[in-house]
């Protein structure tokens, strides 16, 4: 489980709801306008209410310009491979090599059914998918002669290949179980799953299946394209879903994803325009930046360990996710709306700390433009007024430093023994997160000198940079940890904070 390295994609999953074709229609355009990078189409032929998943992609692919389209993903049972391959590479021309395949083995069984396609066993849907993913290759691979291919689903006795797509079309295989998970591994090249049918929490066991059959079957897992349809709500308190909360809530989660689990599309479900542009135009370049920031630590020379393991800092040490203790969680919605939002104050005032954050970030690239300018361009006036700009950026963080201590100590000296004392189970957690203050403290005193570095020799920006990221790594996953714990126990026991 890693970060394989592919480029970052955004998408959206548009539902092909007949009444709201002019809707999907604008939405695919929007999209392409605003820099997403690929739609997907989910296909369940058999639903009267539904557009049919081709001749949606082909009208948008007309309508589009650059954004990629594919099948989110095609109901197999019900499209003859053969024919498909002739539509995936004739749509791929039409449309400049903007096609991908999603492919599934079949669901919802009785509408295949009723519809007058096959109804499978489980083994023999993956066994079809298998013989469908060879059909599709061969269609597509030129060759003197025709394709003969006997196998137990599906048959061609003579048909000749072609057209032949301009780009290698994806195959990406939606896959949850074993036998679905492993056929992908070996024929795949991309993996297809749902955040509504596998949890960011169950995606590692499922990459550790994926990536084992591909080993066997002599392949490097990063061939791999991870493709994750996700959904969520925006807004500007944490809830309780993965992605529930502020744009930059969603930004670290997907980066943990890209980084932890490889992937590297993430398709959103959506509706609605300004869910669609927040995700284009504030989640996305986030996600980009940070995974950009830890790729190029990664690649450092003294960014590795021994037999090129990734170095781990101190810091990052101590805030290792799978060390923190947990207690079972109970359901915040059960208590009274009262309850609700005294436990959501916590979070109120995590959010300010966040914007803080963002704050530092976009100082610190000021200044960072302003330098190559004046480097560039300017005389020595302009060095001077670069020098304000460090003054200010100090000014600002070493702000920021006080309000981050004054905020933990609160926590240390007053919120937390309050806890520990109403719920004695909570001690580990209060322990822990109070040794973490003390990490956090530690990265906040090393910014202080970088700052102070920083003022002495305007070339010291980067040290500056590395300590922000790591005060933005550290304090990020210390601040959802918190939520996670004490948000419910905090509104549940009804204490003051």
């Amino acid at each position: 489980m890693a970060d394989f390295g592919h480029e970052l994609w955004f998408g959206a999953f548009l539902t092909p709801d007949a009444a709201g074709h002019h809707r999907i229609v604008r939405q695919a355009v929007l999209a392409d306008e605003i820099g997403l990078d690929i739609i997907g189409i989910q296909d369940h032929p058999y639903l009267p209410a539904f557009l049919d998943t081709w001749t949606l992609l082909s009208t948008l692919a007309g309508r589009t310009e650059r954004v990629r389209l594919f099948p989110d993903v095609v109901n197999l049972p019900l499209r003859p491979p053969a024919v498909l391959a002739r539509a995936a590479a004739s749509l791929d021309i039409l449309s400049g090599g903007r096609v991908e395949l999603g492919l599934g083995s079949g669901a919802f069984w009785d509408g295949i059914a009723a519809m007058g396609g096959p109804r499978h066993s489980p083994g023999e849907a993956v066994d079809a998918l298998e013989e469908a993913i060879g059909v599709l290759r061969a269609l597509w691979t030129p060759g003197d002669g025709g394709v003969r291919l006997d196998g137990r689903h599906y048959r061609l006795d003579g048909a000749r290949p072609g057209p032949f797509p301009p780009h290698p079309i994806g195959l990406w295989l939606g896959a949850y179980k074993r036998r679905m998970l492993e056929l992908t591994g070996r024929l795949g090249d991309g993996w297809v799953p749902s955040s509504g049918y596998a949890a960011p929490g169950e995606l590692g066991a499922m990459s550790e299946i994926l990536d084992a059959a591909a080993e066997r079957a002599g392949r490097d897992p990063a061939e791999i394209r991870r493709v994750y349809n996700i959904e969520g709500r925006f807004s500007g308190v944490a809830g309780e879903g993965f992605l529930d909360g502020p744009p930059a809530l969603w930004a670290e989660r997907l980066t943990e994803l890209a980084l932890r689990h490889g992937m590297s599309v993430f398709v959103l479900a959506v509706d609605d325009d300004r869910d669609l542009k927040v995700f284009a135009e504030e989640v996305a370049p986030a996600v980009r930046e940070a995974v950009a920031r830890e790729r190029e630590r990664g690649s450092r020379p003294d960014a590795a360990g021994p037999a090129g393991t990734a170095k781990v800092t101190p810091a990052r040490a101590v805030l290792d996710e799978g060390t923190r203790p947990r207690l079972p969680k109970r359901d915040i919605a059960a208590l009274t709306p009262q309850q609700q939002a005294n436990g959501r104050r916590l979070v109120l005032i995590h959010d300010h700390l966040r914007r803080e954050l963002t704050q530092i970030r976009d100082a610190l690239e000021q200044v960072a433009a302003g330098r190559s300018d004046a480097a560039a361009l300017r005389s020595l006036i302009n060095e001077l007024t670069m020098r304000q700009n460090y003054w200010t950026l100090g000014t600002f963080c070493a702000s920021y430093c006080r309000l981050l201590t004054t905020h933990h100590t609160i926590e240390d000296e007053h919120m937390f023994p309050m806890l520990a004392a109403a719920q004695e189970s909570l001690a580990p957690v209060v322990a822990r997160l109070e040794q973490e203050h003390e990490v956090i403290a530690g990265v906040l005193t090393e910014l202080d000198a970088a700052l102070v570095a920083m003022i002495e020799d305007p070339d010291q920006l980067d040290g500056v940079r590395d300590q922000v990221d790591l005060l933005s790594d550290v304090l990020l996953s210390h601040l959802r940890y918190e939520e996670e714990e004490l948000v419910e126990p905090i509104a549940r026991l009804n204490l003051d904070i």
